[in-house]
């Protein structure tokens, strides 16, 4: 396994562009780069240009992994980029982005199934509490899509992969790739995302593993607020995952599995009030949008948030809105190197206790 991070919130990924992001991501100690999409590498597709990533990629011995977009239909049309690649033509515009990123040999894409709305609030913030169209209908219409894209990903030796995205629960993206076919669809595993769904790590860690190939290693605050729970990233080892118990599971699956680091975003590359996330934990609405939770479960995520309370009551950890307040003041480049560079160690010296199999190269 190497440990990489997000290319696109990499500090000054906008103004370094992808290839030099790739020689400031081997200075800061990373074993790679992710890109949430292809389009975000080149918007246009140009071949050349993609080519010089993924040559500096491997002249620094790294590794490049990419994506597509959003493939719930109901989503799409919040990316109208992807429907322009493919001049008006949704299906042509992924099999282009297919081709290009096959080209330059890589196969791993991720995908996901909407987007959070920071404009809200609370469930009206994820697409999974629409209502004008139910989730049942969003989750058989991207099962669909994604059955229009299979043999185009087979003929490639492509595999499209779910993210356990804030809006979609693991059991939904277990039976959505057994439904696909794993033979061209996987799971990107975001180890923190599915908190907002009150999955417990560990125990989605367990669900989803056979199919992980692609990950967005993070982790967050759970934090008690009244009636309902603050989620909040922090660096890996300063929230609730316990990686652990966590990456074991996946190294067991996939022992090549690349590690990606999701970082909060420097507030100099993008400045920006950062919305209040909160789970709805108390509200039967909330409770009856998640029929898989089982009670055993939900037990042990409370026990979680229990644990991490205590925490926070001894200072070992800041509470969301200290946290909140030090960052939109003080979090910028180095700080964010910083959480970056804690984050990899914290995942990297886990591993190398438990002795799972590890790149050397770093």
């Amino acid at each position: 396994m190497r440990i990489g991070v997000d290319g696109r919130k990499i500090p000054e990924a906008a103004k370094r562009g992808p290839v030099a992001s790739f020689d400031h991501a081997k200075e800061l100690g990373m074993e790679g780069l992710f890109f949430r999409t292809v389009l975000d590498m080149s918007p246009t597709l140009d071949a050349g240009y993609l080519g010089e990533i993924k040559q500096r990629a491997n002249e620094l011995g790294m590794y490049l992994e990419t994506g597509l977009g959003k493939v719930n239909p109901f989503a799409t049309p919040e990316a109208p980029e992807l429907r322009l690649i493919g001049d008006g033509d949704i299906v042509l515009g992924f099999r282009r982005m297919m081709e290009a990123c096959a080209a330059i040999d890589c196969r791993e894409l991720w995908v996901a199934t909407a987007n959070y709305k920071p404009a809200f609030t609370g469930r009206f913030a994820y697409d999974r509490f629409r209502t004008d169209v139910t989730w049942r209908e969003q989750l058989d219409a991207t099962a669909r899509f994604l059955k229009k894209l299979a043999p185009i990903a087979c003929d490639l030796g492509i595999h499209m992969n779910l993210e356990t995205h804030e809006e979609i629960t693991s059991f939904e993206l277990v039976r959505l790739v057994e439904e696909v076919g794993p033979d061209t669809t996987g799971i990107v595993f975001d180890t923190a995302n599915v908190l907002q769904r009150a999955e417990h790590p560990v125990w989605a860690a367990k669900r989803v593993a056979p199919y992980v190939r692609q990950t967005h290693i993070k982790d967050a605050l759970i934090a008690y607020d009244g009636e309902v729970l603050d989620f909040q990233m922090r660096p890996c080892g300063g929230g609730v995952v316990d990686f652990r118990a966590v990456m074991p599971i996946l190294a067991e699956a996939n022992p090549h599995l690349n590690l990606s680091i999701e970082n909060y975003e420097s507030f100099s590359d993008r400045p920006r009030n950062p919305p209040k996330m909160i789970i709805e934990i108390a509200d039967p609405k909330w409770l009856e949008g998640h029929p898989d939770l089982s009670v055993e479960e939900y037990a042990d995520y409370m026990k979680m948030v229990q644990d991490y309370a205590a925490r926070i009551a001894s200072g070992e950890v800041m509470d969301r809105e200290s946290f909140a307040a030090w960052a939109v003041e003080n979090y910028h480049y180095a700080e964010t190197v910083a959480y970056i560079k804690d984050s990899a160690a914290h995942v990297r010296g886990i591993c190398e206790e438990l002795g799972l199999p590890l790149s050397k190269t770093a």
